[in-house]
């Protein structure tokens, strides 16, 4: 069993991130000729622009933090992560070029102050949008939404989405544990901050993308291109589902991100029991 905060656990954590990583170019993967009609889903997803915006600051953000340490195990899986996370933004745009996606490339806002807490704050951020991320996908391959060779691709990047949270919750926990006992017990609170903090930006980020869609929310519009039938339960359980089976391809010793899990699991207890309640049993069905 590692000790959290130990050498031998910034060994495994950095040793595992850096094996594996997957080498490509985005500019050669398989890119499919879309027929009309998914193309026109592709290009009503309204926010391309934004996901482009955020892996582009993504990039910025780790490529800037590893400028600021000096431990070279941890600098070196750092710095391989900045150069994904600015993949991922070349692989957004190839993808934008090649669909004629309505999705301009934004400036960068100025990242230059507090580069430690802009980090953290990507890190739980990422480790929450990964999490809704795991069910929208999940949705969108079992309605073949998109064709599976185009999802294929993007698979790609939700494993490595996958791997930078677990690297960042690992990360967390071991410089925490360095700087002493009392950081490392008041772990949970400061997790607990930050995820109210990237909860509270996602609601911005929310209001925003309506303003700019005419006043409806994405759910409202676009998430029956999804699935028929949608509903937030539904959602829920597919975010919790594929939350575990993506984390059992990790070691076991490693940690994993679980405020989200344990707060989806209280959720969905209370759903069920709501819906066990409020549900005659002759119309009761198991979830999908």
């Amino acid at each position: 069993m590692l000790k959290i905060g130990s050498l031998e656990h910034r060994d495994a954590f950095c040793r595992h991130f850096t094996e594996t990583y997957t080498a490509y170019d985005p500019d050669t993967l398989p890119w499919p000729e879309l027929d009309e009609a998914a193309l026109g889903r592709l290009r009503a997803v309204p926010f391309w622009e934004e996901v482009f915006y955020t892996e582009r600051r993504a990039g910025a953000i780790v490529a800037a933090f590893t400028e600021t340490v000096d431990d070279p195990v941890l600098k070196k899986a750092l710095a391989l992560q900045g150069e994904e996370e600015s993949r991922h933004a070349r692989l957004i745009r190839v993808m934008i070029d090649k669909y004629g996606l309505d999705a301009p490339e934004r400036p960068l806002e100025d990242i230059s102050d507090n580069i430690d807490r802009r980090f953290k704050d990507f890190g739980f951020g990422e480790c929450l949008d990964s999490f809704l991320g795991f069910g929208l996908f999940k949705i969108a391959y079992q309605s073949e939404f998109l064709p599976k060779e185009m999802l294929k691709i993007f698979e790609t990047l939700m494993y490595e989405e996958t791997r930078h949270i677990v690297f960042f919750v690992n990360w967390m926990a071991y410089t925490e544990a360095r700087r002493g006992w009392l950081a490392r017990r008041l772990l949970p609170l400061t997790s607990f901050h930050y995820y109210m903090r990237s909860l509270r930006r996602m609601a911005g980020l929310a209001k925003r993308g309506k303003d700019l869609n005419d006043g409806k929310n994405f759910a409202a519009t676009q998430v029956s291109m999804f699935l028929d039938g949608f509903n937030f339960r539904q959602f829920l359980e597919d975010c919790y589902a594929e939350n575990g089976r993506r984390m059992e391809a990790f070691e076991p010793e490693l940690l994993r991100p679980s405020f989200m899990p344990q707060l989806a699991d209280v959720a969905l207890k209370a759903l069920r029991l709501w819906y066990a309640r409020s549900t005659p049993a002759s119309e009761q069905a198991a979830p999908r």
